[in-house]
């Protein structure tokens, strides 16, 4: 079984680090005037416009992103909900005019690294009130669906995910793919890692957006890579499936599925010919090539108990009424933060409600993967040094106490954000222990499970007014700094949040 051979992850994980790499060459350089179209454009295809209500329904965004829904009785979102739920996780929510060569931009509804926007979303569905039952891919400029095939093909998602009971009873599945090439133009081969952070930004809006809307999902990493990519008609070597998010419930039964012949429809991939076999081979050793692997990955993480005394809590929460449609559309991520403090109240409220958990397939229900270790610079009410959040306990563990503000510039790449920002967030896991558990395959949960809880950071961040954004690091600096607390496990994702300067533009 290649998914268990787990040197494979390391020699991708060991060889995506900065900053030397052996996957990566230190003389690459990438100019903005070559930015690829960041748009999958199929031509000669029926499509069907969506009418978007951006009205907010009255959730806060701190509940839409703590709230997990589980639904006993039929909920069916129709074409207007399903339309929401795609704008406010991958549609445009801003465009601004640069001077040349970058010109006008256009920035969507989560954060994207570099923002090239290599992560499609497609449509699998039953007929559901305003839309027949097929397969539709979502154009975010036109503000359409691409009707790739019709009919109710979901017994081949039931098929793929070797019967998981969820998919079994869902009217909508949405699957979220990457075309490699659209960001390792920048990146290199470090792509694959950007693959499922910029993916988990997205699933935390449409995991919040679904919540507010009171409708239960749950995100399915285990599935036959193949056949789903197949139903799509994908060249995975160059577009690949990496998770799907499953929506809703219908009573009624499954019925078999039409045949699959391939759609030959004429796409523009904006691809620009730049091939990383790095990036192939990582994505097919962390595949599933039947559904007897499907059967025996599926199984929930435990994670190992911690103890520890002395202990600082978490403070109350202060809440923010701000609706998750308001907070969505205000995100940006943040060019410049000033020095100022945020209360320790608004870091707890922070902390709690990004970190609740989702319902997955790899994770018990209010759970996460990762650890949270963190470098406070200016908080009201917590003095500064770093931390290691105790989750279990709504507690903070002071690791040393300390002015970390330099460390945490080198720690972000040298980088201004995060030498500025009130607080870094590292989220860190033992991969060894989850590869274990998962083979090749929990390199995706261990990133995916990151990147959603650091979604909802920026989305929390944002419903108090403060700024946020998501950073790249020296992997084994961050783990050398945080030891030996945080000795064995390796950085997933880094956020900076605290007060945006005036001059920002985010």
């Amino acid at each position: 079984m290649k998914n268990y051979d787990i040197q494979d992850t390391w020699h991708y994980h060991n060889g995506t680090k900065h900053p030397n790499g052996t996957l990566l060459s230190r003389s690459h350089t990438y100019h903005p005037g070559f930015r690829p179209i960041p748009y999958k454009i199929y031509k000669n295809i029926q499509k069907i416009s969506l009418l978007l209500d951006k009205e907010p329904i009255g959730i806060s965004a701190l509940d839409a992103i703590s709230t997990i829904y589980d639904s006993k009785v039929e909920m069916i979102p129709d074409l207007n909900v399903l339309t929401r739920m795609l704008y406010f996780s991958g549609g445009i929510t801003r465009r601004i005019k640069f001077s040349p060569p970058i010109g006008a931009f256009e920035f969507r509804a989560a954060s994207c690294t570099g923002a090239l926007y290599h992560i499609e979303i497609y449509v699998v569905c039953s007929d559901i009130p305003g839309l027949s039952a097929g397969i539709y891919h979502f154009d975010p400029k036109e503000l359409t669906l691409n009707a790739l095939r019709k009919g109710d093909f979901r017994q081949v998602i039931v098929d793929a995910t070797a019967d998981e009971e969820f998919v079994k009873q869902a009217p909508i599945t949405l699957i979220f793919t990457d075309i490699f090439s659209r960001n390792s133009i920048k990146y290199q081969a470090r792509e694959y890692r950007h693959a499922f952070w910029d993916c988990g930004t997205i699933i935390a809006n449409t995991l919040s957006i679904t919540s507010a809307h009171k409708i239960s999902s749950r995100l399915i990493s285990g599935f036959v890579d193949s056949q789903i990519n197949n139903l799509l008609d994908l060249d995975s070597k160059k577009e690949a499936s990496l998770v799907m998010i499953s929506i809703g419930r219908t009573d009624k039964p499954i019925p078999k599925s039409p045949p699959l012949v391939p759609i030959n429809i004429e796409s523009e991939n904006s691809d620009n010919n730049i091939d990383y076999p790095e990036i192939n081979s990582m994505h097919d050793a962390s595949s599933l090539y039947n559904t007897i692997e499907v059967k025996s990955w599926r199984k929930h993480f435990v994670r190992p108990q911690y103890t520890t005394t002395d202990l600082i809590p978490l403070r109350a929460e202060t809440l923010t009424k701000d609706t998750i449609e308001k907070v969505i559309l205000r995100r940006g991520s943040t060019r410049v933060f000033s020095h100022d403090s945020i209360t320790f109240e608004q870091l707890s409220t922070i902390l709690k409600r990004s970190t609740n958990g989702i319902d997955t397939d790899f994770l018990s229900r209010y759970d996460i993967l990762n650890d949270l270790y963190i470098i406070v610079n200016n908080v009201d009410g917590l003095p500064s040094g770093s931390y290691y959040y105790v989750r279990q306990r709504d507690s903070l563990e002071l690791l040393r106490r300390g002015d970390f503000r330099e460390i945490s510039g080198n720690l972000g790449l040298g980088q201004d954000l995060p030498h500025d920002a009130s607080v870094t967030i590292f989220f860190m896991v033992n991969l060894q222990k989850v590869l274990e558990s998962f083979g090749n395959r929990g390199y995706r949960i261990a990133q995916l499970d990151a990147a959603i809880a650091g979604g909802k950071m920026y989305l929390a961040a944002y419903a108090f007014n403060l700024g946020a954004t998501g950073l790249t690091f020296y992997d084994d600096m961050v783990t050398d700094f945080f030891s030996p607390h945080a000795k064995n496990k390796d950085t997933m994702f880094m956020i900076a949040l605290g007060k945006k300067a005036k001059s920002s533009h985010s």
